[in-house]
């Protein structure tokens, strides 16, 4: 029997090449994208993809219908991989900014998870995947709400592991680090958007901020491509016991080991050079 797999936040990045690459390797892959054009796009490279938007509760519930009529009413593995990033320090923050990013990162994450629960217990099986952060596990200056969403996501797929440890559902986070994608990008957009640069006290800083996202090259020497995360991805496919945890890049192993052994006031100097 072929696995099921539907993928999350498919029109570049993490998503796209898990996609792309599951594919070829024999899978049957549902991609799932926000945009019509990019939906249109992927299936002219050849992928089954539907459009599914996070901050919809209809289009989710529409995206996963048609991943299921694909799948046939099966779904083995679904990996929730769309998010973006809001900058900004938390003062220059408007609260509805606050919202749209908890309603993309978190809340249509839980809305599409309690839709696939009962789908998985009925067959039997299943896993869940959490594409997380390395800023689940540690803060930095100016990501706060990013920050804050994969701190709750942390948080809620560790309860949710619990809940579910009676049943044959599987729960894992894969906790990135810098990865090659358009996750700057996107941030820069989301920047200009919400936050007032010039009446803010933190101006100067802000300038280097939208230097650093308007590169086109990565700015962390320690950035991987897309392809890291499938190897957590794939072994959570492959694996009978799949680990609740899977690091990918130095800077997650380190901030994960930091957190654990240094005292707060420790770890906050080494974030704040980190920033």
């Amino acid at each position: 029997m072929t696995i099921s797999i539907l993928i999350t936040g498919c029109s570049s990045g993490i998503g796209y090449h898990c996609a792309h690459a599951l594919h070829r390797a024999g899978y049957q892959v549902v991609a799932s994208c926000r945009r019509r054009e990019d939906v249109e796009r992927l299936k002219q490279e050849g992928l089954q993809c539907v459009q599914l938007d996070m901050d919809s509760e209809t289009s989710i519930e529409q995206g996963l219908a048609e991943t299921l009529a694909i799948t046939e009413g099966r779904l083995d593995v679904l990996f929730n991989n769309a998010a973006y990033g809001q900058p900004g320090a938390l003062e220059d923050l408007p609260t509805d900014a606050l919202r749209q990013q908890f309603s993309t990162n978190l809340f249509g994450w839980h809305h599409l998870t309690r839709a696939v629960i009962p789908v998985m217990l009925r067959q039997g099986s299943g896993k869940i995947v959490q594409n997380s952060s390395v800023l689940g596990l540690v803060a930095m200056k100016y990501r706060g709400a990013y920050n804050a969403s994969k701190f709750a996501l942390e948080g809620y797929t560790d309860t949710l592991r619990l809940e579910l440890d009676d049943t044959p559902v599987h729960v894992s986070l894969i906790e990135p680090g810098p990865i090659e994608s358009q996750f700057r990008a996107n941030a820069k957009a989301k920047f200009e958007q919400h936050i007032d640069m010039t009446a803010s006290r933190h101006h100067r800083t802000y300038q280097q901020t939208l230097e650093r996202l308007g590169k086109s090259s990565p700015s962390n020497r320690f950035t991987l491509g897309a392809e890291a995360v499938l190897k957590p991805l794939q072994a959570i496919i492959d694996s009978d016991t799949p680990k609740a945890r899977y690091f990918v890049t130095q800077p997650t192993y380190l901030f994960g080991f930091l957190r654990r052994v240094l005292p707060s006031r420790w770890l906050d100097n080494l974030l704040k050079k980190s920033a």
